[in-house]
């Protein structure tokens, strides 16, 4: 182990901890200095027998371990606020599994809490990543796909139905994410329509569909589903000027370009001919950038390590966050008001800095 690297602690060896034990050992910035979970041989079971490994169910004792300098929390989403806050109070830096925590009050503590004592709190927001997502925010920045005109997502699989969370709050975050990180400016929604199925009767919807039309005159939409026998991970943003499509299944051409579109003649000014005018469908070429493939949670990880090292917040920040847990929120009130648009709580997209690690 050397100070050059940081010290991090993982706690939770479920579902996602085994992912992030992997990373951190296999990262040139990071020393993995414990894994913490309530069955100490799950844990144990990650590092086999690493002798540099602490293995421990105790969060307190990590907390009072000198070398460790961030925890990384991969648990169910009601322990997030409570395990984040102690880290943060502690003096450690805190990355967090999505979703931020299981509401925007208990998330906008953690916040808080981080920006008080100058640490850095991430999302665990993985897909913003990966290789596709950074080009596909690339070209938009640059204007390849001109004004962006409407986004519709649609992740659906035969997936296992969560015990505490619908199926919003556990595929919707992956979406938002996405779309808060490639959007000029993030996610700024007006308000959110949203419309929930439970057709199983499993006291949570399955089956749900997102509605968010954006300031710009935009339109996103999200369709989720816990019950398809087919698995689709598909992404298409339209453009004035080019429409892309990422489909995060196909390994040998993710991101596509199109240089196709529908456009208005020039509009003439009385409403009879303007009820009249034609429409132009642009055919062009159809083009994929080159993608140099790498696991998304290496280039996290070395995120995180660079956030603390520079004393700013990371591309996923704790607001970041927020902005996502602000639309899940909204989602619900809408379920709730049968579909009805709910305004969505705005949050800062600019942090305070951060404490420089030494």
């Amino acid at each position: 182990m050397s100070r050059d690297r940081l010290g991090v602690a993982v706690v939770g060896a479920g579902y996602w901890g085994p992912n992030l034990v992997r990373n951190f050992l296999s990262s040139d910035d990071w020393d993995l200095v414990a894994v913490c979970d309530l069955d100490p041989a799950k844990a144990r079971r990650l590092v086999q027998d690493l002798p540099f490994v602490t293995v421990t169910d105790s969060l307190a004792e990590v907390l009072a371990m000198g070398d460790v300098d961030a925890v990384a929390i991969a648990t169910p989403a009601a322990t997030h606020q409570g395990l984040a806050l102690a880290a943060l109070r502690a003096g450690k830096h805190v990355l967090v599994e999505k979703p931020l925590a299981d509401s925007t009050a208990r998330g906008r503590e953690m916040v808080r809490q981080a920006e008080l004592d100058g640490l850095v709190l991430m999302a665990d927001h993985t897909y913003c990543y990966t290789p596709a997502v950074s080009k596909i925010r690339e070209l938009v920045a640059e204007g390849a796909l001109g004004e962006i005109l409407f986004i519709d997502s649609v992740r659906i699989n035969l997936g296992l139905i969560q015990p505490d969370v619908d199926v919003l709050w556990d595929l919707a975050p992956h979406d938002l994410s996405v779309f808060d990180f490639v959007l000029p400016g993030g996610l700024d929604p007006i308000g959110v329509s949203a419309h929930g199925s439970d057709p199983l009767g499993a006291g949570k919807a399955c089956v749900g569909h997102l509605n968010l039309p954006l300031r710009s005159g935009a339109m996103a939409h999200v369709h989720v589903n816990w019950l398809s026998p087919t698995k689709i991970r598909q992404m298409v943003i339209g453009g004035s000027r080019r429409t892309l499509v990422w489909d995060d299944l196909n390994l040998v051409q993710r991101v596509s370009i199109y240089d196709r579109g529908v456009e208005l003649t020039e509009r003439p000014a009385d409403g009879e001919a303007r009820a009249a005018r034609n429409v132009a469908y642009r055919v062009g070429d159809t083009w994929a950038p080159a993608l140099q493939e790498r696991e998304a949670l290496g280039a996290m990880v070395e995120e995180f390590a660079a956030s603390i090292r520079e004393g700013r917040a990371p591309r996923t920040d704790g607001r970041a966050g927020l902005r996502i847990l602000n639309v899940l929120e909204a989602a619900g009130a809408s379920m709730r008001e049968h579909g009805a648009l709910v305004p969505v709580a705005g949050e800062p997209a600019v942090a305070p800095p951060v404490r420089v690690a030494t």
